[in-house]
């Protein structure tokens, strides 16, 4: 077993623990840049954009933020890119930390992974799904959940299957989720009224732009991009290709925030959008009358199975990985050859978030406000991601790295400044609620303990 130490002298070539059989290099280019788009571009750009119209004083400094979530953004992929290329593996952040900080650290963000972010965030996408299916077609007084758990089964059984099942699946819902962006911004550009109508109140907006709190929704609108490094053993060329995916990928999506953005601004104007609940939804009501709300509830619910199945498809890759490294979940880290997946990580990450949506059947609120209180020690975790970057090439200075982030060390101070803003505002704006994530880490810490009491009582051979 490695040591506990972060002092390690080896060269980090190899994956931590040869099993059986290892993820194959099936994914393309274009694969991957569906998983990071379909992830990335959620539910959030048809909600977010009028908190940030609300709080920013004009629509330029709107459109600036947009504009620097994206420079942000393309910074933290660019770190990446350097670290999955150098150290390419199916545990993605879990094993640059464990590179850079020893096990224990590793140990802990594989534990808050396999309990609470990626199923905590394929049970919210559950309902979304739910909300908006429910408004096409009710079934019954739990038909949110019910389609939650639905979609949970349908999209877990898809990528049992066979990694092509999964990823075929997220290119199509890719490509109807993209189209249905498209659908915004051409209506809400061509088809809009030549004058933005008055807000019924009066304008909300503050006369000075709020910034540090308009950033923080901004870059949580551009979150999920980091996901493609649990794809980074399975990439083919990972060298060449996932570089050119992470940039693409973020660069199309920058734009498009920009495009929808304006699109809603044209049709609702800044008082407008920063009064809208539903903003999507009231843009082409606007233009299409009540037959666009129908067509953005079928829309946010074809960006939630979007998300949904990429975050399916790469979370399980973590907990994988963490079964191969750690005894005590040894029985996670079976990866089928046949079908090109890690069945039994994705079999426990359904379990899960089906679990997870049981609890909010019967306390919903309470349910989605403890998975955003995770937000803390997901931010945690990034920043120290990004010091990962600076020590394994200090450790580490003749380890090929195919590539390098540009300058360097500007751009990576730049994704940890930005990570550290966002770490303390989810801190202040969760308040005691910071807590719940503290104490996944501390059970996780428990079993950290009991585990070392284990091996130290192990009899020697």
């Amino acid at each position: 077993m490695p040591s506990d130490s972060p002092a390690v002298t080896a060269s980090p070539s190899a994956a931590s623990v040869a099993t059986d059989a290892q993820p194959k290099r099936l994914l393309s280019t274009m694969d991957v840049m569906s998983l990071i788009i379909g992830i990335v571009i959620g539910a959030g750009i048809f909600s977010s954009p009028a908190l940030i119209a609300g709080n920013a004083a004009s629509m330029q400094d709107a459109f600036i933020a947009w504009t620097l979530g994206g420079f942000i953004a393309l910074a933290g992929a660019l770190c990446y890119a350097e670290l999955t290329t150098s150290h390419p593996h199916a545990g993605g952040d879990y094993h640059f930390l464990r590179l850079a900080f020893g096990e224990k650290v590793g140990f802990l963000f594989a534990w808050a992974r396999l309990t609470v972010i990626p199923t905590g965030s394929i049970a919210v996408l559950g309902y979304v799904f739910g909300d908006y299916a429910t408004e096409i077609y009710s079934l019954g007084a739990h038909s949110s959940a019910l389609y939650a758990v639905a979609m949970i089964v349908v999209m877990t059984a898809l990528n049992v299957i066979g990694l092509k099942s999964g990823s075929r699946t997220q290119n199509i819902l890719t490509a109807l989720e993209v189209g249905g962006v498209l659908l915004i911004i051409v209506v809400g550009l061509t088809m809009a009224p030549s004058a933005a109508p008055a807000a019924a109140a009066a304008s909300t907006s503050p006369q000075v732009t709020q910034w540090g709190l308009i950033l923080v929704f901004v870059i949580f609108t551009y979150g999920g991009w980091n996901e493609a490094a649990y794809a980074s053993a399975e990439i083919v060329n990972p060298q060449r290709n996932l570089p050119r995916a992470l940039f693409w990928s973020l660069a199309i999506i920058t734009v498009a925030y920009l495009l929808v953005n304006a699109a809603f601004f044209k049709v609702l104007g800044l008082a407008g959008v920063s009064g809208s609940t539903a903003v999507a939804a009231d843009t082409l009501r606007a233009v299409m009358g009540d037959r666009g709300a129908q067509i953005i509830s079928l829309l946010i619910a074809i960006s939630a199975l979007t998300s949904a199945n990429a975050t399916i498809l790469l979370g399980a890759r973590t907990t994988y990985a963490f079964g191969c490294d750690e005894p005590m979940f040894r029985y996670l880290g079976k990866w089928n050859a046949r079908h090109d997946v890690p069945t039994r990580a994705l079999l426990t990450q359904s379990a899960i978030s089906l679990a997870l949506v049981a609890f909010g059947a019967f306390t919903y609120s309470g349910f989605k406000t403890m998975v955003e209180f995770t937000a803390p020690v997901f931010w945690l975790f990034f920043v120290l991601s990004g010091v990962a970057l600076f020590v394994l090439r200090r450790r580490w200075p003749d380890h090929p790295r195919p590539f390098r982030v540009p300058l360097y060390p500007i751009t990576p101070l730049i994704f940890i400044g930005s990570s550290l803003y966002l770490l303390y505002s989810s801190v202040v704006y969760t308040g005691r609620g910071a807590f719940v994530g503290v104490a996944v880490l501390i059970i996780g810490g428990i079993l950290l303990y009991v585990r070392k009491q284990h091996v130290d009582r192990r009899p020697v051979s």
